[in-house]
């Protein structure tokens, strides 16, 4: 109508990420009619925008992970004399030209991306009751789509859900480690905890995160091919 009436609809304060994501998907739907196919179109498109950073990620943390072993001698070293021991550590990061906070900068940019999405899939219409594969409505979480009764209660398999964690633990475990193994171990248990959290979340925004989990391991396993 020409009101400006599309300004009506809260995507919250990561709109700027939503909009032109939802224009991304409208754009494929002319040659797709699928939201599904849209929705890994749109992830293959971020993972590329995001591949530079997430190529320098692995890389540093390669390389902290080369640097463990100074690590722990200067730490045993200057047990006694935290000071020191902080100042002997970022002189060893100096030295080796490795950013202990590198590893971090896509997970944050991740973030932005993240929630932006999610109100791309869970507030507009389009995506409501629209189909993929064995998924019925790709605003709703997957298990409802594979539903049944036990006990009284409706529950469902989330086929999807327990896809993209059994990925994130392959990605897990193929990240390079700079920490101790209990700080390993608790790495190993942020899957358990996203598929946890994603049971509810909608099975568009679960696909992203699937098909952006497989393309971080083809990337992770390219990275330490050409790093041997």
């Amino acid at each position: 109508m020409e009101k400006g009436l599309e300004r009506s609809i809260d995507f919250g304060y990561f709109g700027f990420v939503s909009v032109p994501f939802l224009y991304v998907m409208h754009f494929s739907h002319r040659f797709t009619a699928s939201y599904g196919i849209d929705i890994i179109l749109l992830t293959i498109l971020i993972k590329l925008i995001l591949a530079p950073l997430t190529h320098k990620s692995f890389v540093s943390m390669k390389r902290m992970q080369k640097l463990q072993p100074q690590m722990e001698r200067i730490k045993e070293k200057f047990k006694d004399d935290k000071e020191k021991m902080n100042k002997e550590i970022m002189e060893l990061y100096r030295r080796n030209k490795v950013n202990p906070l590198g590893g971090c900068l896509p997970m944050l940019l991740q973030f932005p991306v993240f929630i932006g999405l999610y109100n791309a899939l869970l507030t507009p219409i389009e995506l409501r009751h629209a189909p993929f594969m064995w998924i019925n409505d790709l605003s709703r979480p997957d298990w409802e789509s594979l539903p049944f009764t036990l006990g009284g209660w409706t529950l469902g398999v989330p086929i999807l859900t327990l896809l993209m964690g059994a990925s994130m633990f392959v990605q897990q475990w193929m990240t390079p480690s700079a920490g101790d193994p209990n700080q390993r171990k608790m790495m190993l248990m942020m899957p358990v905890i996203f598929t946890a959290m994603f049971v509810t979340f909608p099975a568009g925004l679960t696909i992203y995160w699937l098909v952006n989990n497989v393309l971080s391991i083809a990337q992770q396993y390219l990275t330490n091919r050409m790093d041997r």
